[in-house]
């Protein structure tokens, strides 16, 4: 199961493009409102009617969390203690944990991506360099069991790789095609 945490400001297209892009794939997705309403609103005003709140979040069945970016949405999840708690718990129990956009410095700043490659939005690379981060000019990073990427722009190629590492290279191929990628 992958589980998708939305924050009131999450960048919409960061968020939706890995779900849809997942599901077509046939992977199980579970978008996750952090708050204690399954409604919660992006960055540009999309109302987003989550699958679960953080009640009903299953580490056990957990294969991979993805963080979505949007900078209100990244400081929403920042500030979340439950969100910490489950990014450590994910990093110990060596899931894949997936950012991007502003989202990637909440993994630095926790001190998880600490001499690592990754990349976030080009803005805030000093945030991750700061952090000991080894910063690549990449639209998706993968080390270890992290990845990361760069932003709304690059939310098909980091859906894509979410696939790879789920699946395999040749289902994400075969998606790519039948979704002319």
């Amino acid at each position: 199961m992958v589980y998708l945490f939305l924050a009131k400001g999450f960048e919409e297209i960061e968020a939706l493009t890995p779900v849809d892009v997942l599901r077509r794939a046939g992977v199980e997705v579970k978008t996750v409102s952090i708050t204690d309403s399954l409604s919660v609103m992006g960055a540009h005003g999309i109302e987003v009617k989550a699958d679960l709140t953080l009640e009903g979040y299953d580490e056990e069945c957990a294969e991979m969390i993805i963080l979505p970016g949007g900078s209100e949405g990244t400081q929403n999840l920042e500030n979340s203690e439950k969100i910490r708690e489950i990014i450590l718990s994910a990093t110990e129990r060596g899931l894949y944990i997936a950012a991007i956009c502003a989202a990637p410095t909440i993994l630095a700043k926790m001190g998880l991506l600490n001499g690592l490659k990754a990349t976030c939005y080009p803005s805030l690379a000093s945030v991750l360099i700061e952090n000991k981060v080894k910063f690549k000019n990449d639209k998706v990073v993968c080390d270890k069991r992290f990845i990361t990427s760069m932003g709304a722009g690059t939310s098909g190629e980091f859906a894509f790789t979410l696939v790879d590492k789920l699946l395999t290279k040749k289902d994400s191929d075969n998606l790519r095609i039948s979704m002319v990628y």
